[in-house]
C-alpha cells in the first residue's frame, strides 16, 4: 500500500536568479562566523575516537538524523570510518546505544562549524553524503540551501566522492550549476530506493515520489 508523503511546493520554478553571484561572492571570500564552542569540543571528540584506531577512510554522513544511513553506510563500509552529524542533540541521542560502534560516530553538532573545522585539520574524506536536506522551497531562502551557503566552499574542501539525494530535483539542479561554477562537473539521475538509506527516502519510495541523486567526485 502506498502512503502518502508531502510533495515540495516552490514559487520557484527553475534554477534561481541569483545563485551564480552568490556562490562566487562565497567562493571569493572567507567565512569569518565564530565556532561555537560545542562543535569545537564535538570535533575534538571525534578526531580522539578517530586516533584511537589504525587510520581509516572517512565518509562524512551530513544532516544524519537519528542516524539510519549512517548505520547502514558503517555496514556497507566495514573499512571506513563513518562519521554522522546532526545539530538535533534529541535525534542523536535516540540512538545513545550507537553513538560509537566498530566504525561508526554520531555526533551532534553545526555542521557549518564542523566543516570548517574540518578543512582546517586537513580531512580528506573518501565520500561525502547529504542525503534529503531541508530544500527551503521559498525563493527568499536561497541563502539556507547549501549551495547558497558561505559554507559551501569547505564542502568542497573537503573533496571526496559527494552524493546528495533530494525528492526536489530543482535543489539538486542548483547544487550542481553551483559545482560547475566551482569548476566540478557531475551527474543528476533519477532513482529507485530498493534499500531506503533514510526515513524520509522510504517514505517517499511508498508514496511513488520520484527520487533524485547527484554525484560527484570532488578530488
Amino acid at each position: 500500500m502506498k502512503t502518502s508523503s508531502k510533495i515540495i511546493v516552490s514559487n520557484q520554478a527553475g534554477i534561481h536568479e541569483n545563485l551564480a553571484s552568490i556562490v562566487r561572492k562565497h567562493l571569493e571570500s572567507e567565512y569569518r562566523k565564530p565556532v561555537a564552542d560545542h562543535t569545537k569540543r564535538a570535533f575534538a571528540a571525534v578526531c580522539a575516537r578517530l586516533e584511537d584506531v589504525p587510520a581509516r577512510p572517512i565518509i562524512l554522513d551530513a544532516c544524519c538524523g537519528v542516524g539510519d544511513s549512517s548505520r547502514a553506510l558503517a555496514a556497507q563500509f566495514p573499512d571506513h570510518w563513518v562519521v554522522g552529524i546532526d545539530k538535533s542533540e534529541s535525534r542523536i541521542m535516540r540512538e545513545r546505544p550507537t553513538l560509537f560502534r566498530d566504525n561508526l560516530i554520531l555526533m551532534r553538532a553545526d555542521l557549518v562549524d564542523f566543516y570548517r573545522l574540518a578543512v582546517e585539520a586537513g580531512w580528506t574524506l573518501a565520500r561525502h553524503y547529504v542525503l534529503y536536506p531541508n530544500p527551503y522551497p521559498k525563493s527568499v531562502h536561497i541563502k539556507r540551501r547549501w549551495h547558497g551557503s558561505p559554507v559551501f566552499p569547505y564542502m568542497l574542501k573537503l573533496g571526496g566522492v559527494f552524493e546528495m539525494r533530494s525528492n526536489w530535483r530543482l535543489y539538486l539542479e542548483e547544487f550542481a550549476a553551483a559545482l560547475e561554477i566551482a569548476g566540478h562537473s557531475s551527474s543528476l539521475e533519477s532513482f529507485e530506493a530498493d534499500e531506503p538509506l533514510t526515513a524520509f527516502e522510504r517514505k517517499y519510495s511508498e508514496s511513488a515520489q520520484p527520487l533524485y541523486r547527484l554525484s560527484a567526485d570532488l578530488d
